[in-house]
């Protein structure tokens, strides 16, 4: 019996798939000049956006920037990088220095990550945030967004930066949807990547670009589609700016929330000069039961740290 050796055949790729990826190419074609050249006409001067401002500058704004808008990131960003323009100086003081510079900004873990961020910076890499997406994915409190958009913005590399104002840009110009997903899927990001420019200095901008006119023109309940470069070429527009379909848009309440208890409790605390005696945080709210889950969920999340006594502090390691 004579044994037989088959060739190894790559499988060719789908008709359908190689007709949807060409699609994309032309569309991204088509929306790369003019989204560019409007952010070069309209783009906000942000101090993070500013050469001075340096890779540090950049991921102290992106920490700042997640859920929070930029006329209240403002004043605590140009506070924090005078307190401390350099990674070093934030690892060189206790965390909760950190906590208390954080003031009002809302989500205050991120300033224990930012912290976290600078320390490991400052021990692994001389002090410099490093350049490399996958060392910058390696530090404390860096996500895959975080890490894409310092690269790109402090380092004009090529990566997809997906933040909500570019999704609801791409389901709209692209998908013909009035808004994405609730949350980021894997074809959002294999489209992101496909609407990339080749070159990486225009890749940077276009990731900029759109993150401003998601912002400022492809606005969540208000779109000024008038003033959109693209509102020719937009699915959505071109579809009849359809309603959403599917599940409801998520909204985030405060008042009354453990989220607002929280947020008293470390108004106290940042406040204080020293340690803060229970009966201090008891005057802020009224329902005890709720006012001490919320502070032992400040306890765990590491923002404060209890002491003999009853008294509470803003941690110091």
């Amino acid at each position: 019996m004579t044994a037989t050796t088959e060739t190894a055949r790559t499988p060719e790729p789908e008709r359908g798939s190689a007709i949807a990826d060409e699609s994309v190419a032309q569309t991204a074609r088509a929306l790369h000049s003019p989204v560019v050249d409007w952010f070069t006409a309209h783009a906000r001067d942000l101090p993070w956006r500013r050469p001075e401002a340096g890779a540090w500058g950049v991921m102290v704004s992106e920490f700042m920037l997640q859920q929070t808008p930029v006329n209240r990131v403002l004043p605590v960003y140009e506070q924090w990088l005078r307190r401390w323009p350099r990674p070093a100086d934030l690892a060189a003081e206790p965390p909760g220095e950190a906590v208390r510079a954080w003031g009002r900004l809302g989500y205050p873990r991120r300033a224990l990550r930012l912290h976290g961020a600078a320390a490991a910076i400052a021990e692994r890499h001389g002090g410099d945030v490093p350049r490399e997406h996958p060392q910058l994915l390696a530090l404390p409190g860096v996500g895959e967004y975080t890490a894409a958009a310092v690269a790109s913005f402090a380092y004009g590399q090529r990566h997809a930066v997906l933040d909500t104002n570019v999704r609801r840009v791409f389901a709209r110009a692209v998908n013909g949807k009035q808004y994405p997903p609730n949350a980021t899927t894997a074809a959002e990001r294999k489209m992101a990547r496909a609407l990339l420019p080749e070159d990486e200095s225009t890749a940077a901008r276009w990731a900029a670009a759109t993150m401003e006119l998601g912002a400022l023109v492809c606005t969540a309940r208000t779109p000024a589609c008038g003033q959109c470069p693209i509102v020719q070429q937009c699915a959505w527009q071109l579809a009849g700016a359809p309603e959403h379909v599917g599940p409801s848009r998520r909204t985030q309440t405060y008042a009354g929330t453990d989220r607002q208890v929280r947020g008293k409790l470390l108004a106290v605390l940042r406040e204080a000069v020293g340690p803060v005696p229970q009966a201090a945080l008891d005057r802020v709210w009224g329902d005890s039961v709720q006012r001490a889950r919320a502070l032992d969920g400040l306890v765990a999340d590491g923002l404060v740290e209890p002491l003999p006594g009853g008294v509470y502090r803003l941690p110091l390691s």
